[in-house]
C-alpha cells in the first residue's frame, strides 16, 4: 500500500519531470523542429536529445496544437484555456504572439512548480510584457495574477481546492474551456485521476478536454517503459486502470463526457499531423530508429473528449465521426 511519503516522493519526482519535457522541447526548438521563442528562458541545462526523442517531441506538440487551434477557430464566442499540470509550458506566450490567445488562459501546478515560474515571469521582461505590466506576480504564493492570465497553485488530486481555483481564477463555466493534461493525470492514483475528469464533466457543459500520456503497460517494451520511469521515483499511478486506447476513452464516458476518442501517437503522426510538416521535420535529422520509434509511439496516446452544450465541436477532432459516445 502506497504511503505518504511514497505519494510525496512520487510528487517531487513528477515535478522533475517538468524539466526533462522543457529541456526536450528546447532540443527540438534548437534543430528546427518547431518554433518558441520562450522555452529557453525556462531551462538551465540545454541539452541535446536524440533525433527519435525530438520527433516524439514534435508529434505530441503537433498533435496538441492542431487540437488546440481547432478550438481556438471555431464560432466566434470568448474562450477560456485551463492547463492542469502546466508546468514550464509556454504556449499562452506563443498564442499572444500569434494574436489567437483566448480571453482567459489559467495555468495550475504545484505550489513548488508555479513558484519557479512565477519568478522567471517576474526576472524576464519578454514574459512580463506578455502577462501585462499591472500583472500581480507573488514568488512566494507562486501566483500571477493578470487581466487574461493566471498561474495558480493547486495539488490536482483536492478537488474543492480545484474549484476554488477556477472561481478565483474568474473562469466563466458556460464559456467554452479547452482543458489541457499532458502527462499528468497517469501520474495520479486512479480515484484521483477520476475525479478530476469527473469535476471538469461537472464544470464545463461546452468543452474538450485533452490528454496526452502512456499506454500499453503490459508488453515488454510498456515494461521498460515503466521501469525507466520508476527508476527515477516517477510511478505511473494510473497506467493499469486505463493501460488502452478503449480505457481512455471508457475514463471520460463513465465520468458523464458526451463523446471521447482516443488514438495512440503512430495513428496521430501518419493520420493526423499535417503531412507538409511531417516531410519537412523528417528532413531535419538522421533517422535510422524506425523500429523503435513505432514500439516507441504505439506506447503513447492523444485522448480528447466533448461536451458539447452550444453544438460548437460537431466537426472538432482526428476526423468526422470518429469519436464514440456512451450510447456506441
Amino acid at each position: 500500500m502506497a504511503t505518504e511519503s511514497d505519494s510525496h516522493s512520487n510528487t517531487v519526482a513528477v515535478q522533475a519531470t517538468n524539466d526533462d519535457a522543457s529541456a526536450s522541447k528546447l532540443s527540438c526548438v534548437k534543430k528546427s523542429y518547431m518554433k518558441d521563442d520562450y522555452i529557453h528562458l525556462f531551462v538551465r541545462k540545454p541539452l541535446k536529445r536524440s533525433p527519435i526523442i525530438n520527433r516524439g517531441y514534435f508529434a505530441r506538440w503537433a498533435a496538441f496544437r492542431k487540437l488546440l487551434y481547432q478550438f481556438l477557430d471555431v464560432g466566434s464566442t470568448k474562450k477560456q484555456i485551463l492547463s492542469l499540470g502546466a508546468g514550464f509550458d509556454t504556449t499562452y506566450f506563443q498564442l499572444q504572439d500569434e494574436g489567437k490567445a483566448p480571453y482567459l488562459y489559467v495555468e495550475v501546478d504545484f505550489k513548488e512548480v508555479t513558484s519557479k515560474k512565477a519568478a522567471l515571469i517576474e526576472s524576464y521582461s519578454q514574459l512580463r510584457s506578455k502577462v501585462g505590466e499591472t500583472a500581480s506576480i507573488s514568488r512566494e504564493k507562486g501566483e500571477v495574477l493578470s487581466d487574461h492570465y493566471k498561474l495558480l497553485p493547486v495539488d490536482l488530486r483536492d478537488t474543492q481546492k480545484l474549484s476554488d481555483i477556477a472561481a478565483l481564477a474568474g473562469m466563466d463555466t458556460s464559456l467554452p474551456t479547452f482543458i489541457i493534461a499532458e502527462c499528468v493525470l497517469i501520474y495520479l492514483d486512479p480515484d484521483s485521476t477520476r475525479a478530476v475528469v469527473s469535476w471538469a464533466n461537472q464544470t464545463f457543459t461546452t468543452a474538450v478536454f485533452f490528454l496526452y500520456e502512456q499506454i500499453n503497460p503490459d508488453d515488454a517494451f510498456g515494461q521498460q517503459m515503466i521501469r525507466n520511469l520508476e527508476s527515477r521515483g516517477c510511478a505511473l499511478l494510473g497506467i493499469y486502470a486505463t493501460p488502452s486506447l478503449l480505457a481512455k476513452e471508457k475514463l471520460f464516458l463513465d465520468q458523464g463526457w458526451q463523446r471521447a476518442v482516443a488514438w495512440d501517437m503512430l495513428r496521430v503522426y501518419s493520420e493526423f499531423v499535417d503531412a507538409q510538416e511531417r516531410r519537412r521535420i523528417e528532413r531535419l535529422e538522421l533517422f535510422d530508429e524506425f523500429e523503435e520509434w513505432y514500439m516507441m509511439q504505439e506506447h503513447y496516446c492523444v485522448a480528447y473528449a466533448i461536451n458539447d452544450a452550444m453544438g460548437l465541436f460537431e466537426d472538432f477532432g482526428f476526423s468526422d465521426n470518429k469519436s464514440v459516445s456512451p450510447s456506441s
